[in-house]
């Protein structure tokens, strides 16, 4: 499968209402019974074959592409080719459901190579009930990639300690924006969520299916409830993986971002603390907080030399942001803590192989995949959700976080690309408001989906059965193998069995 280093995989990791045959006027209405122009793109015959990307290929992956509208209120103007894969259920015969569309988050996250992953995640039993169905949403990876020449790593930045830190951010958001509108003046704001979801369901009809299971993980919660929205109908079974407030999709979900990665900085202090001997970052929970928020000021006034590098206090909340996601690496994030520290301390050694990757990631100019893989997660959430224009709104939001959350409230509350985007929203952010059934998982420690958030979006969803991990992860299918989590993805997918009612299930030791 195509392989992406750290710095992508956490970029993209960041979180209406048409019904199967119209495009409606609402967010919850109905459309009309009757031809909407889109009946060419869901007969179409779709054609598998041979992946381009090698790896992907000898997955036993196969790939196809699938037309769609740029803009499905025109739908005999211009068109999309939507790249999908399919991993086949091993049992064609009477054991075989039917299919099972996936998405890995972002939004932006390139989504080919998932049901290969899936499939080993969910295990044979799934793997014999459904096709699983990957794709690269609309103006990602191989569907018509969306690159405004980008040239920094990533929008996820520290506005700094002063004034001076924090208009050099709105300066990089502006610019960012003014290229993509330059770029692409006149289709951007077909890249939203909404037009994605009506993407899947064309998806769906052209594979011959009445209806669809989905499994989404981050965004992919996002995009599977606003389809699940639109066209509750065609839902087959809906599995939904940390998923954040759909109401507080765009800059209030990014700023719940901030307590849970201090509460998270807290909680890898007290295991490290505990560690002293061996790290020496600190003998209580309280030192080492102190050693990584001193590390912080010490990189804002002097960047540390990293190899042949340096990483500046703007960018290193990016990497305590990345390597506090999941308790189990811990170990890693100690390490690369006191690496950081010997080379502020100018101690000859090798930096540590993770943190030499991360900050060649974020010192070296920007490349066309990693421009690319930007532009579509800005361009998808600008689509979706307007931004306060005014900086100093993000300037008073900045500071009133910093005595809460010292390390990542510059982080959170500073300026997007989206706050300088040319074009509005052109529609609402679907509401989410449904019975439909669906099974939905989320870790109490999560710090890019809160469970605060999370269970916003199991109020929304009144069909749905919560199944809580008391941990700090975030993709519970995928970084918690062993937990009776998937045990209930498995019940579910295969044989329909939502747990009676919400539950709690163990991380594995």
């Amino acid at each position: 499968m195509r392989k992406r280093n750290a710095l992508t995989a956490f970029t993209l990791a960041l979180t209406t209402a048409a019904t199967g045959t119209g495009f409606a006027a609402g967010p919850k209405g109905p459309a009309p019974a009757q031809r909407d122009g889109l009946e060419r793109f869901k007969e179409q015959k779709v054609v598998w074959g041979a992946c381009q990307d090698e790896e992907l290929a000898a997955s036993g992956t196969e790939c196809a592409r699938v037309t769609v509208p740029l803009d499905y209120r025109a739908p005999g103007g211009r068109t999309l080719q939507i790249a999908i894969s399919r991993v086949k259920a091993d049992d064609n015969g009477k054991a075989r459901r039917g299919i099972l569309l996936t998405n890995p988050g972002g939004p932006g996250g390139p989504g080919l190579s998932m049901p290969a992953t899936l499939r080993k995640q969910l295990g044979a039993e799934v793997a014999a009930a459904y096709d699983l169905i990957g794709m690269d949403a609309r103006g990602v990876g191989e569907s018509g990639p969306l690159d405004c020449g980008l040239t920094r790593a990533s929008w996820i930045r520290s506005s700094g300690s002063d004034r001076a830190g924090f208009d050099a951010s709105v300066r990089l958001a502006r610019q960012d924006a003014r290229k993509c509108g330059e770029k692409y003046p006149d289709t951007l704001a077909h890249y939203s969520t909404r037009n994605t979801a009506r993407d899947v369901d064309i998806v769906r009809a052209a594979l011959g299916e009445r209806r669809t299971s989905w499994f989404g993980q981050s965004y992919g919660t996002t995009l599977g409830s606003t389809y699940a929205q639109m066209f509750p109908e065609r839902v087959d079974r809906l599995v939904l993986d940390s998923a954040p407030d759909p109401a507080k999709y765009g800059m209030g979900m990014i700023q719940d971002m901030g307590p849970a990665n201090e509460k998270a900085l807290d909680d890898f202090a007290a295991w490290a603390a505990a560690r002293h001997a061996q790290y020496g970052l600190g003998a209580t929970p309280a030192a080492v907080r102190a050693t990584v928020e001193g590390l912080a000021r010490r990189a804002l006034g002097e960047p540390i030399k990293v190899g042949p590098y340096r990483l500046d206090g703007h960018d290193l909340p990016f990497l305590l942001l990345d390597l506090g996601t999941d308790s189990q690496d811990n170990t890693r994030y100690a390490e690369v803590v006191r690496s950081l520290l010997d080379a502020a301390d100018g101690k000859p050694g090798t930096p540590h192989p993770y943190l030499l990757d991360m900050v060649k990631e974020l010192s070296g100019p920007g490349t066309a995949g990693r421009s690319a893989g930007l532009s579509a997660q800005v361009a998808i959430l600008c689509a979706d959700a307007a931004m306060p224009r005014d900086p100093d709104w993000y300037w008073r939001a900045v500071e009133r976080s910093r005595a809460e959350q010292p390390v990542f409230g510059p982080v959170v509350n500073g300026p997007l690309p989206c706050a300088f985007w040319k074009e509005r929203p052109r529609e609402r952010l679907t509401e989410i408001d449904n019975k439909v059934p669906a099974l939905q998982l989320q870790a109490t420690g999560d710090t890019r989906t809160t469970y605060e958030e999370g269970l916003a979006m199991h109020r929304a969803m009144r069909g749905s059965v919560l199944v809580t991990v008391p941990t700090r992860a975030h993709g519970v299918v995928r970084s918690r193998t062993g937990t009776c989590a998937h045990q209930a993805v498995a019940d579910y997918l295969v044989r329909g069995a939502l747990p009676a009612r919400d539950m709690t299930c163990r991380p594995a030791a």
